[in-house]
């Protein structure tokens, strides 16, 4: 296994992470996250209303919608792609992850919506959105708590997101765009911080995976997850003590 990659990290080492909270003027929550050369805009808002199927059960719904910018690559993406296929499929994605995060029924019949907009890609832009979104969704929570729009607890558990895959024949940590767009494999790995999966999603290209790898793509991922709640909870102390008690 080679362990100095391109970039010059090690092979199970997370590109460096920033987090610039509330960047947004009128979002209740909202987070600057880059991961490497990756960058993602994360806004929660709040509406008081729920979808049909929950209206009169008191319970409440987040969902998220996720876009890339025009010049977040370096072809102009169109802004009608927003709804492609791939944007669909993540924004089901990030919407999921944070609602097994979430106690709902303690919002009562309101919806928090996530939006999540890439400002620049450099590969992993759902797990920087998740990651991000969720740490413009506990600004918001908190500030939902002190407009007595919410009960406590609201808080299930931190999550954190990153990517894995066999790139060369090599298990790589946290992949930049160089590395995904040839990868034999790839893995999105959404953890809590007691190591339990809230989703994975992987596939091969052109080849076969053993059960070996399986193990340490999931354990390699378990790694730069606990980094990434790591940091949370330290730049959200305060924030997670209010919803939860950490």
């Amino acid at each position: 296994m080679n362990t100095q990659r391109k970039d010059g990290r090690k092979y199970d080492e997370l590109r460096p992470i920033k987090i610039t909270r509330r960047v947004s003027k009128y979002a209740i929550g909202s987070a600057l996250i880059e991961m490497g050369e990756t960058k993602v805009l994360c806004c929660v808002t709040v509406e008081d209303k729920v979808p049909s199927f929950l209206k009169g059960t008191g319970n409440g719904w987040l969902t998220a919608e996720y876009g890339m910018l025009p010049a977040s690559t370096p072809e102009r993406n169109l802004r009608t792609n927003n709804q492609s296929g791939r944007s669909q499929e993540i924004k089901r994605i990030i919407g999921r992850v944070l609602r097994s995060a979430v106690n709902l029924k303690n919002l009562g019949e309101r919806t928090i919506v996530v939006d999540c907009d890439v400002l620049q890609a450099d590969g992993g832009t759902r797990t920087a959105s998740i990651n991000g979104a969720f740490c413009a969704l506990i600004d918001g929570l908190v500030l939902m708590k002190k407009r007595n729009l919410l009960m406590l607890p609201i808080l299930r558990d931190c999550i954190g997101a990153v990517s894995v895959g066999i790139v060369n024949g090599n298990i790589y940590l946290d992949l930049n765009y160089s590395e995904d767009s040839i990868a034999e494999v790839d893995f999105n790995v959404i953890m809590n911080s007691k190591g339990e999966f809230a989703e994975i999603q992987g596939a091969a290209e052109g080849m076969f995976f053993t059960h070996k790898e399986l193990d340490e793509l999931i354990e390699i991922s378990k790694k730069g997850i606990n980094q990434i709640i790591h940091l949370e909870r330290e730049i959200l102390k305060n924030e997670l003590q209010i919803l939860s008690g950490y």
